[in-house]
């Protein structure tokens, strides 16, 4: 450990040492009574302790909320108490060095003392009483303190050792979660007068509550985080599975990418939500992901394909559909990319659909498709300038495409640099990288 460490860490052990020494001052027999209170506040720390959760970058518990409350209905002495209690139950889950103990129970000693005898403090010289505005008004205030005091112990020992910026921590840490802080303290005020007025009994009662709040929570958040790991896990799969088409078929993979980018550029010009401009980006990624089964023979093929290869060619929204239907939460993909050679007219496939019948993003897909055949160096046909392919566009309108959409879609083109450069990989990777922000499509939308 480098000596201004050993340092820190001497001048935390002493500020242990002069918190126990002004606790054990301080302390009076009327501090720690009613009795039954202190325990309930103490069972309320530990249970919540034990329950806490890591949800991104909270931790949540309520043994701050029983820190506070033993400041300010018992005394600065058995707040500290509880505050050391909950440290030394936190370690045997934690199991932290010793210099960071030290540092959690020199914290957690302190600013509940220092948070006790401010409130001590200001009623006594104010004479405030519990039933007064102002007791309940100066429990809102000292969790706040406290709140800032356990920060300063905690960050400014890590800055300390780290030499970052104490102010950095404070913008990055501190205040994101101050508003869900604020409402804690409200809920401390709540509690504080609870008991006021209805006495040990209805604290007990909410302090069940609270705790079963707390483990109900954790387990929504755990369910979260295992839903939100799942999503990762099926997107890295659908991702892995278009990079290994990608490997048989550099085409084919590059041509989805086109896709993607143009139907959600499309989207965007069309208005749509920013959702339904992702799910767009999605489908046209893995529109033609049903080819992954596809034999060589007509993945690779050069030539014009017999009529039962056709047959099998015919199946590829299906099957797509029915691979990306496996994951969870990617139904509304799934139902995209099973319409994506509808045609207009009714006379496309599986289903036959006509006209708005087809969903939009398929429509939508459908348009970008043929553009991207039409202008890609490495189609399978002859490619043709970006105003030939428009012109052949309009000319389908109508009969395989949206009318709308193919106008819309020209308009785009008219107006921004959308083009996808075929010849160039990081094009391909650009649109992959940016499907790996894309979302849990089985969240309900507001």
């Amino acid at each position: 450990m480098p000596a201004r460490s050993r340092r820190l860490l001497a001048v935390e052990v002493l500020v242990l040492i002069v918190a126990g020494a002004v606790a054990a001052v301080d302390s009076t027999a009327a501090d720690w009574r009613p009795p039954e209170l202190f325990g309930v506040l103490l069972a309320l720390a530990l249970a919540s302790d034990l329950l806490a959760v890591q949800h991104r970058a909270q931790r949540i518990s309520g043994a701050f909320l029983a820190l506070v409350l033993a400041m300010a209905l018992l005394g600065p002495a058995p707040a500290a108490a509880i505050g050391v209690f909950s440290v030394l139950v936190d370690q045997l889950r934690a199991r932290n060095p010793l210099p960071r103990l030290i540092t959690n129970v020199a914290t957690w000693a302190t600013f509940p003392l220092i948070g006790g005898l401010l409130i001590d403090w200001v009623v006594d010289g104010w004479n405030i009483n519990e039933e007064d505005v102002a007791f309940y008004l100066l429990i809102f205030g000292a969790f706040l303190v406290a709140n800032l005091l356990n920060f300063l112990g905690i960050a400014g020992d890590y800055v300390f050792h780290t030499r970052g910026s104490l102010a950095r921590e404070f913008r990055t840490i501190f205040l994101p979660v101050l508003p869900s802080e604020l409402v804690s303290a409200v809920l401390c005020v709540l509690v504080a007068y609870v008991y006021v007025e209805n006495g040990f009994w209805a604290l007990s009662l909410l302090a069940v509550v609270l705790v079963t709040f707390q483990y109900l929570l954790r387990q929504l958040l755990r369910s979260q985080s295992r839903a939100e790991r799942l999503a990762a896990v099926q997107l890295g799969v659908l991702t892995a599975m278009i990079e290994t088409l990608a490997l048989r078929d550099r085409m084919t993979a590059r041509h989805s990418a086109a896709v993607a980018r143009y139907a959600r550029e499309l989207a965007l010009a069309l208005g749509l939500p920013d959702d339904d401009a992702e799910l767009a980006h999605t489908a046209g990624l893995l529109h033609d992901i049903g080819k992954f089964s596809f034999p060589d023979s007509i993945l690779l093929a050069e030539r014009q394909l017999a009529d039962e290869h056709w047959e099998i060619v015919k199946r590829h929204p299906a099957d797509g559909a029915r691979i990306v239907r496996q994951i969870d939460g990617y139904g509304p993909v799934a139902d995209i990319i099973l319409s994506h050679h509808e045609r207009w007219d009714g006379t496309g496939y599986p289903r036959g659909l006509v006209g708005e019948a087809i969903p939009l993003a398929a429509r939508l897909i459908s348009v970008a498709d043929t553009y991207d055949v039409l202008t890609a160096r490495d189609s399978y046909r002859q490619p043709v300038s970006s105003e030939e392919a428009v012109a052949e566009l309009r000319r389908v309108a109508g009969s395989q495409l949206d009318p709308a959409a193919v106008e819309a879609f020209a308009a785009l083109l008219a107006s921004k640099d959308i083009a996808f450069r075929h010849a160039d990989d990081a094009e391909f990777e650009a649109e992959l990288a940016f499907e790996s922000r894309v979302r849990d499509y089985a969240r309900p939308r507001a």
